[in-house]
């Protein structure tokens, strides 16, 4: 079968290698991809949002599954635009997408359904939002309601921040704003739990911890992920327990509810407070990099849980993970999250080589005529899986160092939590 993979990141690249190793399917195309991809896979240039467009290919193409990446397109509706077609789309509906979508309908559907999650206040203007700010206590968390990048999150420590926060939100930083939500600061360890569904059933697929600070020790501004690893230390079947059946189960419950079809990768992002899980986010597709952490270690053929999710047979599949530690490591333009060069050269890339164990997926790559160069603010994702996790950190890291990129950077404490030296 061909297939179709939607997105031009680290996670696209990781799908990709996977679904390379299936001998189930036949050829693999990337919308867009990039330098990465194109070494497995045809890359084709075009925007992932003009279904129409994408569709012609897939017809052309012959693609009979499409995998969607990003939360964009789902988020704008691409299941929906394919229902009835001969194309298989994996991913779940526009209504269930509202989940990553609408950050104040995942709020609403928490309330109504008593899954635990911090306590919050929708506000509607910037002058509602400035009085509540006045009588709230400190730290608070506030949010952009739709999509940001991973990015429309502040975590404020006085009134000053807070403000600040609230003006660039309704001034339109992360697109046209009506809402705002502001929520209580929750103080924990964070923890990334993954399921995926085909709208009745649904499976553990990977825990992780990502780091999304820039700085070490989790410090500085937020990012898209600096690394991270797999699996979580939280993790236990205690606590597995709590997730399923406080915020898992009554999440798919509602949104079946509500008239949705969730079929996909499920993203849980929680805080972990004295043994119980609240939940932080809801994310409608693999995470990045966890996405690149966890599928290295998985068994299972990729294809096989793609097409059993699409054809509601989920519960006849078994997936199995390997029991190894992954850690990625995130190599990134100098002066990302902030402003960056692009189009820098990299060289060496192509002559590093690599053990069984170890990858480097692309995130923010283009291939030229005379070479490899950047693309974006998170470049290379160098990963590696071995028997614990501070051999692995030091192979992913040995990787970067052997690459000598002048432009890039990283951190060294991905794991920190985990490792102790």
């Amino acid at each position: 079968m061909n297939v179709g993979i939607i997105g031009s990141g680290g996670r696209e690249h990781a799908i990709c290698y996977m679904l390379n190793k299936s001998k189930k399917v036949s050829k693999i195309f990337c919308f867009p991809g990039n330098a990465g991809t194109s070494s497995i896979a045809h890359n084709i240039s075009l925007d992932p949002d003009n279904f129409s467009e994408l569709e012609k290919h897939c017809i052309e193409k012959e693609i009979k599954l499409l995998v969607v990446g990003p939360e964009k397109p789902l988020v704008n509706g691409i299941v929906d635009y394919f229902k009835g077609k001969s194309i298989k789309v994996f991913g779940p509906d526009k209504l269930s997408s509202r989940l990553e979508g609408s950050k104040i309908f995942t709020k609403k559907i928490c309330q109504i359904n008593n899954i635990p999650t911090s306590k919050f206040k929708i506000c509607e203007s910037l002058k509602e939002t400035i009085d509540y700010l006045r009588n709230s206590n400190f730290p608070l968390v506030i949010k952009a309601d739709g999509l940001a990048s991973g990015k429309g999150v502040y975590i404020c420590k006085n009134l000053k921040d807070a403000k600040i926060a609230s003006e660039e939100i309704f001034n339109g930083k992360f697109g046209s704003a009506e809402q705002i939500l502001v929520e209580e600061f929750l103080e924990g360890e964070e923890m990334s739990y993954f399921i995926v569904t085909d709208g009745k059933n649904y499976k553990f697929f990977g825990s992780a911890q990502d780091h999304k600070r820039v700085g070490e020790g989790d410090t500085g501004k937020n990012t898209g992920g600096m690394g991270c690893y797999s699996p979580s230390r939280l993790l236990n079947d205690h606590l597995e327990l709590k997730i399923k059946t406080k915020i898992i189960e009554p999440t798919l419950k509602a949104i079946n509810e509500h008239g949705g079809v969730y079929k996909g990768f499920l993203y849980v992002g929680l805080m972990i407070k004295d043994g119980e899980p609240f939940l932080i986010e809801f994310n409608v597709r693999m995470g990045d990099p966890e996405c690149q952490t966890i599928l290295p270690t998985l068994k299972t053929d990729l294809m096989d849980i793609l097409i059993s999710c699409c054809d509601g047979t989920l519960n006849q599949s078994k997936i199995d993970f390997s029991k190894f530690k992954s850690i990625c490591v995130v190599l990134c333009s100098k002066g990302y999250p902030e402003k960056f060069e692009n189009n820098i050269e990299i060289k060496n890339l192509e002559q590093l080589e690599l053990l069984e164990n170890q990858n480097i997926f692309h995130a923010g790559t283009f291939k030229t005529k005379t070479g490899i160069v950047s693309n974006g603010g998170r470049v290379l994702n160098f990963v590696s899986i071995s028997e614990d996790f501070l051999k692995s950190r030091d192979e992913a890291i040995n990787l970067i160092k052997k690459l000598n990129w002048k432009n890039g950077y990283y951190r060294e404490d991905i794991g920190h939590k985990v490792i102790k030296i």
